[in-house]
């Protein structure tokens, strides 16, 4: 019963940056990012818990990418700079029990993702 709307996917060139945005409505314990290109797994890039504020990357997302939330408004970001043509993808947030940040089968409701493209 968890409703996930991810936005702030475009087209940009290398070096830019985004910064993606998921809002939740209904309960969770933890939204997570992932991505996912055709022909390949989904990968994991970053998550965070609403009961506290300490953030979780995969090796992807280490050193580029940064998760936020914003309880308040029921949002998490990602914020990414330093965009390369790999970085092609889209992009999903996830809301989940939290127990397992990395598992994408520790999330049960996932939004409709949002396409990031980057040209080089």
């Amino acid at each position: 019963q968890v409703r996930l709307v991810e936005s702030g996917g475009g087209l940009v060139q290398a070096g830019a940056s985004l910064r993606l945005s998921c809002t939740a409505s209904g309960r969770s314990s933890a939204v997570g990012w992932f991505r996912q290109t055709p022909g390949k797994e989904r990968e994991f890039l970053a998550a965070i818990r609403w009961a506290d504020d300490s953030p979780y990357y995969g090796n992807s997302a280490k050193g580029r990418f940064t998760i936020s939330r914003d309880n308040a408004k029921n949002t998490v970001s990602l914020q990414m700079n330093s965009l390369k043509p790999e970085d092609t993808a889209v992009y999903y947030c996830a809301a989940g029990s939290g127990s397992t940040l990395a598992n994408q089968y520790d999330y049960a409701y996932w939004g409709q993702g949002t396409r990031v493209t980057v040209s080089s």
